[in-house]
């Protein structure tokens, strides 16, 4: 019922120059410039825990950060257990509970994270003491309370709602299926089923396998001497007990032989989400990285400059952003380009993105681009040597990958190496047109058909929101279906006209956590047009609505014009009843698979011309997802209900659970109470 009502300023600085200059040439680029990283001291323990201690005493503060070399680890049907088990190492240990680990970090002004994969802990240098015992403990002694797992997981769940509506989840989660596998690591999606099977041994059984010293970096910056490090860390970590640790292989993901398309549907979109991406083979270090970098910055780096943006945003207007990036992974690394357009020039977009690609392996960039963008490159480098966690980064690169200790000190000599021809061999060598995953999280009903002439097979394979095929439900709609038929079947399946025209009043107690905030809401109706909606949070009244047939109120202003309009068609009860006496048309619109089931699907547009989208269980006849796109102040948007949990009330069947998204927020609706003919008088929905 309810209505959904860096900055980066570049500055010049104007040197005056020599009149002997000649302004009309560029200067001749000099030297690369010698870098000093800075240097580091490293130890290992005799528990097998490597230190890398980076000292600056610039500012009275100091950091450790613990981080685990292990191999991914397949989570299989309880996805997400692995992230929950780093988060919950923090939620209490033998010694402290939650809230006193909270206090004891807040009383010392320090920070301390944990992760799947080590902790985070920075504190003032006199704190250093009482933030490692802190840490020692969090490490050392986590109980990982069921308690707090519940708190975890419900969360989670809330924000999985928002995928099923959300394109660009949608996207994210098909690409992580598509291009890494089902069988890989980085091919898992969480869901809603596989966070309900985690359980507290799965996290303990993670934490005692994986968090060991021998496979474990302990990397300390700033305001400490390496004697005094050694100290620290015999004192706090030396208890920390070492074990054998699982290793793991797994085949490398490849491209696809010729390009395949898949989508996400978003019923209602007025945007699509695209990506063009496929795996590539590049590690940490290898010789490509640095020219691949190059490449990558000239297609879909920095801010304004890349060509995605000159092509889809400066030329043609399809949209505010478009970047590209290519990761690179000890397992696998990926190439991906992103943007998001409207939906009518959503295929024009896939054909630049795929233009851009092919003219960068077939066509030499011109000297004065590759030379802006290692200047950009040059510089962003220079300014991330300001910060000493970047130095304890780079230390811990180069111990864990094995680099050469010059590595990161010959980087801008090595990109200023980087020439024309390199651009031109590490695009072809590393963009894959021909053998894309094309991805697009959109309006399949405006945009599908547009799509499948990028296939090598001619098809668009179509995806759930979490990554999982649909196989195209194979109904034949008889002959004679129409969208009336659709209608008069539902209205038989919820319990037939009698039973519907028999209501003359329902109130209806719902209750809804957003944001970790229960609100509450009561709908009452009164046939045939009288309706009064109350939210309220804590008991308090947020917003009463009312409808008396003929004036409309909200709060204590009276409505008019389009938000009246708005709420007669609220207001009406049992509305599938008298959609054709009131001028609506119903328009069959094909079958789609909604939640695994076919599912009619039927357009219904009133005599103003606004439509809505209902779906309706092909087997079951009952409803079971509305789509609504409405202009809001921040434009277009769709707001889509999914009913769930059908229950008899009275001889007529309710959905006790909804499930609505609009925008980036979404919430289960949960039914409390329905009550039926229980004597509503008119005074309930007076406006006066």
């Amino acid at each position: 019922m309810k209505r959904i009502t860096s900055i980066l300023i570049l500055a010049f600085f104007l040197i005056p120059l020599s009149a002997q200059i000649d302004r009309t040439r560029a200067p001749e680029p000099g030297p690369a410039p010698v870098i000093q990283i800075g240097d580091y001291e490293k130890f290992t323990m005799d528990n097998g825990l490597q230190v890398i201690v980076v000292e600056n005493d610039k500012v009275p503060v100091v950091s450790f950060q613990l981080t685990l070399d292990i191999d991914p680890v397949m989570e299989h049907d309880a996805k997400g257990y692995i992230g929950m088990a780093g988060s919950l190492m923090r939620s209490g240990t033998t010694n402290r509970t939650k809230p006193e680990i909270d206090e004891a970090i807040d009383f010392i002004g320090a920070s301390l994270s944990t992760f799947s994969t080590g902790m985070f802990g920075s504190s003032l240098t006199r704190h250093t003491e009482s933030l490692l015992d802190l840490m020692s403990d969090v490490l050392l002694n986590p109980v990982f309370p069921e308690d707090e797992l519940e708190r975890e997981r419900s969360q989670a769940i809330t924000a999985q709602a928002t995928v099923r509506t959300d394109a660009g989840a949608m996207v994210s989660n098909m690409s992580t299926v598509l291009v890494y596998g089902e069988d890989h690591p980085y091919g898992e999606v969480t869901t809603e089923e596989t966070l309900r099977n985690i359980t507290r041994e799965m996290l303990t059984d993670y934490y005692s396998t994986y968090f060991r010293p021998n496979v474990a970096y302990m990397v300390i910056v700033g305001d400490i001497r390496l004697d005094d490090a050694k100290n620290l860390m015999d004192q706090y970590f030396s208890a920390w007990q070492p074990s054998e640790v699982p290793r793991h292989t797994y085949e490398t993901p490849a491209a696809p032989t010729g390009r395949r398309v898949a989508m996400a549907d978003r019923t209602g979109a007025v945007q699509s989400v695209v990506s063009v991406t496929h795996p590539v083979v590049l590690k940490p270090g290898d010789p490509d990285a640095i020219r691949v970098s190059v490449m990558n910055n000239i297609l879909g780096g920095g801010v304004f400059s890349g060509r995605l943006m000159q092509n889809l945003r400066e030329d043609k207007g399809y949209t505010y952003g478009a970047r590209s990036s290519i990761s690179n992974d000890r397992l696998v690394g990926r190439f991906n380009a992103r943007t998001e357009v409207r939906n009518s020039v959503t295929d024009s977009t896939i054909t630049e993105i795929l233009y851009e690609m092919e003219r960068l392996r077939n066509e030499p960039v011109d000297q004065e681009s590759l030379d802006l963008v290692k200047n950009f490159m040059n510089g962003s480098f220079a300014r991330s040597l300001e910060s000493p966690r970047t130095i304890a980064n780079f230390a811990l690169n180069i111990e864990r990958y094995g680099l050469p200790a010059d590595y990161y000190a010959t980087y801008l000599e090595k990109l200023g190496e980087v020439s024309v021809a390199d651009v031109q061999e590490m695009a072809r060598k590393f963009l894959l047109p021909a053998n894309s995953y094309i991805i697009v999280g959109g309006n399949k009903g405006e945009v599908a058909e547009t799509l499948k002439k990028f296939s090598a097979t001619g098809e668009v394979e179509f995806y759930d929101a979490f990554g999982r095929l649909i196989e195209e439900a194979d109904v034949d709609i008889p002959d004679d279906m129409t969208g009336s038929m659709v209608i008069r079947n539902y209205i038989e399946a919820i319990g037939g006209e009698a039973a519907m025209k028999n209501i003359s009043d329902i109130t209806i107690e719902m209750s809804a956590s957003v944001q970790g905030m229960v609100i509450e809401m009561v709908t009452q109706q009164k046939a045939p047009n009288k309706i009064r909606v109350v939210t309220s949070m804590g008991g308090n009244v947020m917003q009463e609505q009312l409808f008396d047939g003929e004036r409309g109120m909200q709060g204590t202003m009276e409505l008019e014009g389009e938000m009246l309009d708005q709420m007669k068609t609220q207001a009406v009860m049992n509305p599938e009843l008298t959609y054709e006496e009131r001028g609506y048309t119903l328009e069959l619109d094909g079958v789609e698979t909604i939640e695994g089931s076919p599912a009619y699907k039927v357009n219904i547009t009133s005599p103003q011309g606004i439509t809505v989208t209902d779906f309706f269980d092909v087997a079951s006849g009952l409803k079971v997802r509305n789509v609504i796109t409405q202009d809001t102040p921040m434009g277009p948007m769709t707001q889509t209900t999914d009913f769930n949990d059908y229950r008899d009330v009275q001889g007529m069947k309710f959905p006790f659970l909804m499930r609505q998204q609009a925008g980036p927020q979404a919430f289960d609706l949960e039914v409390k109470s329905i009550e039926i003919n229980q004597g509503l008088g008119d005074e309930v929905f007076s406006v006066n």
